[in-house]
């Protein structure tokens, strides 16, 4: 992953994020990038997998941007013929998010050009091309930024408890896309987390499991030990057992320690939802 940097940089300009895996479609849409003076800071991406796990494992940048309500970076501009996923694929996940980067597709067929549309992209431009065509199109984002500002009084903030956020995970050389809903519960490994999914399958992901506590506390999962984090949706049951408390998940396929530490929030957090309802 490169981070470049416009002459135009200042912190009201956009952040994009440029995906191409040939190096001539890089480096011309970089140049072109950096020749228009509304780009600030642009990060390349050789393929889509690497797009999402940029995305999904946040830049400094990235992360304020995502405290301030704001998507990880402005616009995503693609292709779409790359190889293992393709720009579609990533733009469909990249779509999901609440709030959504805008999304441009630069590519030498026309032929997914319908589907990019359908899928809500404010342009898509043809290889090969000039500095004129590329300013058009950051013309169009930029319209399209004041539309979104304007529509939502300029406060649009993430909703924390949308079950669409999606994980890239790496599985024998491809990228697996798992949606949160489908994580039961998540196990700390050192700087790493394994999530554990309903279909059974497990899945190591390069994310503390503190940063997981923090991005999906208010989408219902809660830590019940230094190691562990639960959709507390799930817990059937808290018992004590032979070493202390213990979680149940589901109809009993899994039983987890929770730590005294956690034990009294835990209480707290599974009576209180009997008391609301």
């Amino acid at each position: 992953m490169l981070v470049t940097v416009s002459t135009h940089d200042n912190t009201r300009r956009l952040v994009v994020l440029a995906v191409d895996d040939e190096e001539p479609g890089m480096e011309m849409l970089t140049h072109r990038l950096e020749n228009n003076p509304h780009v600030g800071k642009i990060f390349n991406a050789v393929d889509a997998s690497e797009a999402l796990r940029f995305i999904s494992y946040g830049h400094p940048i990235l992360e304020e941007r995502k405290a301030n309500g704001l998507p990880p970076v402005d616009v995503v501009f693609a292709d779409i013929h790359m190889p293992g996923l393709t720009g579609m694929e990533m733009a469909r996940v990249f779509a999901a998010l609440n709030p959504a980067p805008l999304l441009v597709f630069v590519s030498g067929h026309t032929d997914e050009a319908v589907n990019a549309f359908d899928l809500g992209a404010v342009d898509y431009i043809l290889k090969p091309y000039e500095q004129p065509r590329l300013d058009k199109s950051i013309d169009r984002v930029l319209e399209k930024l004041r539309e979104r500002a304007e529509d939502s009084g300029a406060a649009e903030q993430v909703v924390p408890g949308d079950d669409n956020e999606v994980i890239p995970v790496e599985l024998a050389g491809t990228t697996k896309l798992v949606q949160r809903k489908e994580v039961q519960w998540v196990e700390a490994q050192g700087d790493y987390a394994r999530l554990y999914t309903t279909d059974g399958s497990s899945h190591l992901v390069r994310i503390p499991l503190a940063q997981l506590e923090e991005r999906w506390g208010k989408a219902g999962f809660v830590r019940i030990h230094r190691s562990y984090l639960v959709a507390q949706r799930l817990i059937t049951e808290l018992r004590m057992g032979q070493g202390g408390y213990q979680v149940v998940i589901g109809n009993g396929q899994k039983v987890l320690p929770v730590s005294r530490r956690h034990t009294r929030e835990l209480k707290d957090r599974l009576t209180g939802g009997v008391r609301n309802g």
